[in-house]
């Protein structure tokens, strides 16, 4: 009953503020994932005899923000696929065809999935207060190999969203799966921030 009370909570509360539940459904959601991230970081991450960092709540808070200002765009990005490729049904077999629903996923994959990364490095890069060279940096050390990434994992992801999910649960079902996603994002943008401040601190200390 709870869980029908809360599915029945989202809805109203989507179609009366679509944008900010989503902001919300969104934020906590990749929040959540940080959460996940650092304390694997902190529990199997660290060096053996190695003093765990503790736990950086201003990290989880910038992959709130991030969350809370994509998803509403992401949002509009899934009504847009919805308009742009319906899912016919085939009279023949009266089964949802195949082609459009591979059409969704092709444009995600091949146009959203290189965006958002895109924009994921630089919102980190300028929210860590990151210079532009050094966010040149994240970009020529992380992109690649998280788009392709990306494309090992999501393709089917999508396919089950596009496919089973109401336009109202598809942001709520691509964050539930994207707690791992945020996982290996926030691993990976970790890594290349203690990197870089390697780098400055081994500059100031040369200097």
């Amino acid at each position: 009953m709870a869980s029908l009370t809360l599915v029945r909570a989202y809805q109203h509360s989507f179609e009366t503020r679509p944008n900010a539940t989503l902001a919300v459904t969104g934020g906590v959601f990749n929040a959540l994932g940080d959460i996940v991230a650092q304390t694997y970081q902190n529990t199997f991450g660290k060096k053996e005899h190695e003093r765990p960092p503790g736990y950086d709540f201003v990290r989880t808070l910038r992959f709130f923000c991030f969350g809370f200002v994509i998803s509403p765009f992401l949002g509009r990005w899934n009504a847009f696929l919805e308009t742009k490729f319906p899912l016919r049904t085939v009279a023949s077999s009266g089964k949802i065809s195949m082609l459009a629903l591979g059409k969704r996923v092709a444009a995600d994959q091949l146009i959203m999935a290189p965006t958002g990364l895109a924009i994921f490095i630089a919102a980190m890069g300028t929210m860590e207060g990151r210079r532009s060279r050094q966010i040149r940096q994240k970009y020529a050390e992380m992109y690649a190999p998280a788009l392709i990434t990306n494309w090992k994992v999501w393709p089917m992801a999508q396919l089950v969203n596009f496919r089973f999910m109401p336009l109202p649960y598809r942001i709520p079902f691509q964050s539930t799966c994207g707690i791992f996603w945020t996982l290996y994002l926030s691993v990976m943008n970790s890594k290349e921030d203690q990197k870089l401040d390697r780098q400055i601190a081994m500059k100031q200390m040369t200097a």
